[in-house]
């Protein structure tokens, strides 16, 4: 066992976290889980878990202050490496590397990871339903579903790792080298995290580190990158200069037809890069396009991105909780044909949305503000829009209703995170979609 008496801290209780205590406990390392919030804010039986395999946990202020001597510290991505907790151990000079690294040290697997600000885990869920489809045996990990850790740990027999990978996850690789990695786009966000936009691009950049000339990158082929070592193969629903490009309503391949869009469940220009992205990451993994298509084809969409949830009294009503930044919001006014009442806000992430003001000023008639951004909307709006602050999502909802006339969209497109009201976008988004359906 590679971690035999080995004394580690791993920072952060929740999944992640859980995830590597329980790998480096089984690899017979010496484990102390450490989380600034108070025992009481943690799911008990995670700490019930732990501590019946011999893991210490400390929790609130003493983790902050822990002293103890430790040969490595694993830190899961919620764990911002500026925090105190994490300034504690990085301060003593101990070795720190973040849980997707230590899960990629032990998977043993050749790993397809897909990063971008927006789609990942649309293209995640695609590739992995199309890999299994065709007799390459995946699961889709990392970032969604279960970590890396946990993947490593339960030893499966499979053929390739699917993992989406966030810029947290990325700021603390040291070796993880991606057979194939994709680009998918990238936009302002999580500005509540880093210093600036340039320190967000770096962190999401490091996917290509450690790549070599044996492996391949898929990228968007109207961004910007720097040279890269690995074999590049590029798509875009926008440039004619790309070996994946959009013609006639389908998705050619060098000149050639290989999947009419109309014979898929996705709709959006950024599901059809998503697509795109995907045939590339299959093409890199040996298969046909007689072999991709059926499965994409058949591919549902999950909910919270774009979900059509009801239409009344001729209004459509579009939950799209999943859009939590600038970027994801663009896409979905872009994808809307009729005038629009935009329900959006949330946590306030550190960016402006000024940025949007002439799009929305194009396509939406009305908005509906909620959460701590709604007065700093409805500033960076003024002028463009016609702008309401609601006190709740059910408030919003009435007032949506209210406002929306026949032949218009409701669209519940937030544009930042939802931890200042909700539990995540998910509960987000399955209460507005329960409101809608009261109305």
């Amino acid at each position: 066992m590679r971690y035999t008496d080995r004394k580690v801290a791993v920072l952060g209780a929740g999944l992640s976290g859980t995830a590597a205590a329980h790998l480096l406990k089984d690899e017979g390392a010496l484990v102390t889980v450490l989380d600034s919030a108070e025992e009481k804010t943690i799911l008990r039986t995670t700490l019930e878990g732990m501590r019946a395999k011999g893991i210490e946990a400390i929790c609130g202020p003493g983790a902050e202050r822990d002293a103890g001597h430790y040969e490595m510290v694993v830190l899961s991505p919620g764990i911002d490496p500026a925090s105190t907790l994490a300034r504690n151990f990085s301060s003593r000079g101990i070795e720190m590397l973040g849980e997707l690294e230590l899960g990629w040290r032990s998977c043993g697997l050749p790993v397809v990871a897909i990063t971008g600000t927006n789609g990942k885990t649309t293209t995640t869920e695609l590739l992995a339903q199309m890999l299994n489809a065709c007799g390459q045996k995946t699961i889709a990990c990392g970032n969604i579903g279960k970590p890396l850790s946990e993947v490593a740990r339960e030893g499966r027999d499979l053929d390739v790792l699917t993992v989406e990978v966030s810029s947290f996850q990325l700021e603390t690789i040291t070796t993880f080298q991606p057979s194939i990695s994709v680009w998918l786009n990238f936009a302002p966000d999580h500005l509540d995290r880093y210093r600036s936009l340039g320190e967000y691009r770096a962190a999401k950049l490091r996917i290509f580190d450690f790549q070599t000339a044996e492996d391949v990158a898929v990228l968007n082929a109207a961004e910007s990158l720097p040279p890269l070592k690995a074999r590049i193969v590029t798509f875009s629903a926008y440039e004619d200069q790309a070996d994946f490009r959009l013609a006639e309503g389908a998705i050619v391949y060098k000149g050639i037809p290989v999947l009419r869009l109309a014979e898929t469940k996705l709709r959006g220009s950024h599901n059809i890069e998503n697509l795109m992205a995907t045939l590339a990451v299959g093409l890199a993994r040996g298969l046909s396009f007689e072999q991709m298509v059926p499965p994409l084809c058949a591919y549902q969409p999950r909910p919270h991105r774009l979900e059509f949830v009801r239409e009344l009294e001729g209004v459509v009503y579009i939950n799209d909780s999943k859009a939590t930044n600038l970027h994801a919001v663009e896409k979905a006014l872009l994808a809307q044909s009729k005038p629009i009442v935009l329900i959006a806000g949330g946590k306030d992430k550190g960016f402006a949305y000024d940025a949007l003001r002439s799009l929305v000023g194009e396509k939406v008639r009305a908005t509906i503000l909620i959460g701590e951004m709604a007065d700093r909307i409805s500033h960076d709006w003024e002028g463009a829009v016609p702008c309401q602050v609601a006190h709740s999502i059910a408030n919003a909802v009435e007032r949506a209703h209210t406002v929306a006339r026949p032949g218009e969209v409701v669209l519940f497109s937030p544009g930042t995170s939802s931890f200042d009201m909700f539990k995540s976008y998910a509960d987000r988004g399955d209460q507005f979609r329960a409101l809608v359906h009261a109305l």
